[in-house]
């Protein structure tokens, strides 16, 4: 009897089979050699069309469709049947359909994503396959797995926990993965880590796909945890793994446990720490106060805030400051007011930046008391930064720096338009979901979104090219100065701090190339790089592009 063959090899699909396989097809698109080699005569209409033609056909499609989630399903359907064209499609329209393959619509995918299920994609690990989690990593068809995005669920972006549903955050990082940074889509894996859900409305729906059960905490929840990594570092030794959208506690635990460990980050963490530092290092270029000058107040104090929070002081410190003088210039505003040392109910991550100050119950009068430089939002509190906050900020300063970095766009703190209304047109603005242009009087201002998709599909692509061990806050500061370098003046004109999303490739070409640099230097990286990084980045990245079978 012929052995099996190995875990990840595949035969050669023939025929419908071939039309089937989503990374292989190429729809009508098949050559007339190609129709007779591979049994695919009379299984297709007989008009051969270039990839350019049925993208034209699919773009009709997509923006023929009523709603942002029904361009989602859409994009999803044509994911499922015709990869290539999919990422043809994004790459081409990424400014596009960045919101719709990810935030804010992938919020309300996840909120819906029991009813609007097609076709499984990633690998789900309940609790209940404590023991064997090993075995379904085996499963996976791929032997060579780059990138695996995971989540537990339970704190899907601004929107709580949504248990297994949160399998759409994993399955659109790594989309854009892909078409952001060219990492091929056959070595991406998205992971949900089924410990039940809290939300008792998902429990009781009779499509919610997720175990209906309690979430599990404590040592079992750890105990899976443990397992799963150890499975990973056994059947995929050379991933990267990114944790996406655990709760506070977890994802803070989760980083420092594994970090040392293995090639690891957490993207709210880090990446959203990565970029936020360069949107800032972006707005002193239009205000004129250098970084080591800012006073930064963090509205919201969890898990993102705290990252970012850490970065712009570790940033600090690179640029002149002692540690203790640049954490002095770090400010938090929680659910309880300011973070002052004086006060007896705060978290440990957060008293690093408990400084001796009266205490301040409303927004608007800590931004009085303490003048900052800049506001960043990280709280999911929409509507947060109202009009007497921004009078505040705006008489504070004469460029104030403004970020409502929340989403999806329901959580933001405040709009474009309310933030350069309320200041006059004098913030320096960005944000965490999409907004349009917004004309006050003869000026129109371009906000940036300070998407993480700026950093981690970048970051990714240089620590799987360079074959890091480790992923560190240094690969991070790095990655953020390489993105504050791409923006031109002329986005500092139109009030942008970040770049055109649709130059996101070439972003992500700059951040890989500079991340494999970073990983030499500290001596961290298990493949030597080439004369040339920048041509090798270019030559190792995804282009969507039909292959050709004879």
């Amino acid at each position: 009897m012929a052995s099996e063959p190995a875990r990840g090899a595949r035969a050669f699909p023939l025929g419908v089979a071939l039309i089937h396989d989503p990374r292989l097809n190429k729809g009508t698109a098949f050559s007339e050699a190609e129709r007779d080699a591979l049994a695919l005569r009379g299984l297709l209409p007989p008009r051969i069309l270039s990839i350019d033609e049925q993208l034209e056909r699919v773009t009709r499609n997509l923006r023929g469709k009523p709603t942002d989630l029904d361009r989602y399903i859409f994009l999803v359907g044509l994911q499922d049947r015709n990869e290539t064209l999919f990422y043809r499609l994004v790459t081409d329209h990424m400014t596009e359909l960045m919101p719709i393959i990810y935030t804010p619509t992938v919020g309300e995918a996840c909120m819906r994503f029991g009813h609007i299920f097609r076709r499984p994609r990633g690998l789900y690990v309940s609790i209940e396959d404590r023991g064997r989690v090993r075995e379904l990593l085996a499963h996976w068809p791929e032997a060579e797995v780059d990138v695996i995005v995971v989540t537990d669920g339970e704190r899907i972006l601004g929107l709580g926990d949504l248990g297994a549903q949160g399998m759409g955050i994993p399955i659109g990082k790594l989309a854009l993965y892909t078409a952001c940074a060219g990492v091929h889509p056959a070595r991406c894996l998205p992971v949900v880590i089924d410990v039940g859900t809290d939300n008792e409305e998902l429990r009781n729906d009779a499509l919610y796909p997720g175990l209906p059960i309690p979430r599990t905490r404590g040592e079992a929840y750890d105990a899976l945890i443990e397992e799963f990594v150890s499975a990973v570092q056994e059947v995929f030794p050379h991933a990267l793994l990114q944790w996406e959208d655990f709760a506070t506690e977890n994802a803070q635990g989760l980083l420092e446990k594994y970090r040392d460990r293995l090639c690891t980050f957490n993207d709210d963490i880090q990446g959203t720490a990565a970029v936020a530092l360069a949107a800032l290092y972006g707005a002193t270029r239009i205000t004129g106060t250098p970084l080591t000058e800012q006073r930064v107040l963090f509205f919201g104090a969890g898990a993102s805030a705290i990252g970012v929070a850490d970065l712009i002081a570790a940033a600090m410190e690179r640029d002149g400051l002692g540690a203790a003088e640049a954490n002095s210039r770090v400010w938090l505003f929680d659910s309880r007011g300011l973070v002052t040392a004086g006060r007896t109910d705060i978290t440990q991550h957060k008293r690093r930046y408990a400084h001796e100050h009266a205490p301040a119950s409303s927004l608007a009068d800590a931004i009085d008391a303490l003048k900052p430089t800049a506001l960043i939002g990280l709280s999911t509190r929409g509507g947060a930064f109202d009009e007497t906050v921004l009078h505040a900020m705006a008489r504070t300063h004469e460029r104030p720096i403004v970020f409502a970095l929340s989403n999806p766009t329901s959580k933001a703190e405040c709009t474009a338009e309310q933030a350069y209304t309320h200041t006059e047109g004098r913030a320096v603005f960005a944000s965490g979901s999409p907004f349009e242009p917004v004309t006050l009087g003869d000026r129109t201002f371009e906000p940036r979104q300070a998407n993480n998709a700026y950093i981690f599909p970048g970051l990714g692509l240089g620590a799987v090219l360079a074959r890091a061990r480790r992923v560190t806050d240094g690969m991070f500061l790095a990655a953020a100065a390489a993105l504050a370098d791409l923006v031109t003046e002329k986005d500092l004109e139109r009030g942008a701090v970040l770049p055109r999303l649709d130059a996101i490739r070439t972003v992500s070409a700059a951040v890989a190339a500079t991340v494999m640099r970073e990983a030499e230097a500290q001596g961290l990286n298990d493949r030597a790089l080439p004369e040339n990084v920048e041509d090798y980045v270019a030559r190792s990245m995804y282009v969507p592009a039909y292959a050709s079978y004879v």
